[in-house]
């Protein structure tokens, strides 16, 4: 089958057209036709060779984190899904290859497709969805009347995390800048900080929680706006010692990210706050439940370009520009 190789580490990198072998499906996966794959950071960033210590690929591999498609074979103890279902999936670690004519996923990670939207809005969720159900659910739980602080609204994360907050009652704050203060707006956000112009950590306070997928300053600028007893989760870095013991990595890692982590979490502690790092799972129950909002119109996808797929490697150098609004896609079939 046809996919795009990552032949080696290289930052700016293209990525090669070329044939690999057809997915091997074992008893618990699900073979998906891929009609479309979404494109993250995420993908440039383990492209330029920035998460080897972590996600530690050989390459040549194929990248891609998020798909959308049609089942086309199942093993033999999937339950859930069969031959013909429309469906979505964030592949977990070690399994991904999303830019590919088909893949194979493990059942847990899948989800049923949104019936309400297409191929390339489905695409575009599962990563930035799961990102934003697991820190505002999961790590923040995040309650009813609370403030929360979304840093990037127009950003993939960003525009699914405000609808989400939104969704659960909190109030919501946002940073973008002038051209996106509408986009965020509209979404949900109550409070925009036009970042060109203001200083959040100047006009917001007393917040409950802080998403971070900004840079180490606006990291540590971020606790100035929460109370006693705030957290601030950031998706950017820098990774905690708590992250190091669940991917299991070594103790020479584990220390390291202890050092990297030691100054913006004494900062936090003496703002009476916490800090933690979060780096998304993939988890098909939680895609279930996104789906399930989507369906009901709580949540929307923001698709910024679809881009066939022959011209991939073009679109992975639009997200290398930063001024995507929510998602870049790639359309297979």
């Amino acid at each position: 089958m046809k996919a795009y190789i990552l032949d080696a580490y290289r930052k700016g990198a293209a990525l090669r057209l070329g044939d690999v072998p057809d997915p091997v499906v074992g008893p618990d996966d699900v073979l998906i036709e891929i009609h479309a794959a979404g494109l993250n950071p995420l993908d440039t960033k383990i492209r330029n060779g920035e998460f080897k210590p972590i996600l530690p690929y050989k390459p040549p591999f194929v990248l891609g984190h998020d798909l959308a498609g049609i089942v086309t074979r199942v093993g033999d103890n999937v339950k859930r899904f069969k031959v013909g279902d429309a469906v979505y999936t964030r592949p977990r670690d070690g399994r991904i290859g999303a830019f590919a004519e088909y893949l194979a996923v493990n059942e847990a990670d899948v989800a049923r497709k949104p019936a309400n939207i297409s191929m390339e809005e489905a695409a575009s969720v599962p990563l930035v969805g799961l990102t934003a159900w697991q820190v505002l659910v999961d790590r923040a739980k995040v309650k009813r009347g609370q403030k929360v602080l979304i840093h990037a609204g127009s950003g993939g994360v960003g525009t699914l995390a405000i609808q989400l907050a939104r969704h659960l009652g909190a109030h919501v704050a946002t940073t973008a800048g002038t051209s996106n203060l509408g986009l965020v707006r509209d979404l949900g956000a109550e409070t925009v900080v036009d970042y060109k112009s203001q200083d959040f950590s100047e006009t917001l306070s007393g917040y409950d929680v802080a998403l971070n997928s900004l840079d180490g300053k606006t990291l540590a600028k971020s606790l100035k706006v929460l109370k006693p007893g705030g957290k601030l989760i950031s998706i950017s870095g820098p990774p905690d010692p708590a992250f190091g013991v669940e991917q299991g990595l070594n103790w020479v890692i584990r220390q390291l990210l202890r050092l990297l982590s030691m100054s913006i979490r004494r900062k936090a502690k003496r703002q009476r706050a916490s800090y933690s790092f979060l780096f998304m799972r993939a988890n098909g129950k939680q895609l279930d439940e996104i789906t399930t909002l989507i369906e009901n119109g709580v949540i929307r996808p923001i698709v910024d370009r679809v881009f066939p797929f022959e011209k991939l490697n073009e679109a992975l150098d639009y997200i290398d520009t930063g001024r995507v609004k929510g998602k870049v896609v790639v359309k297979l079939r």
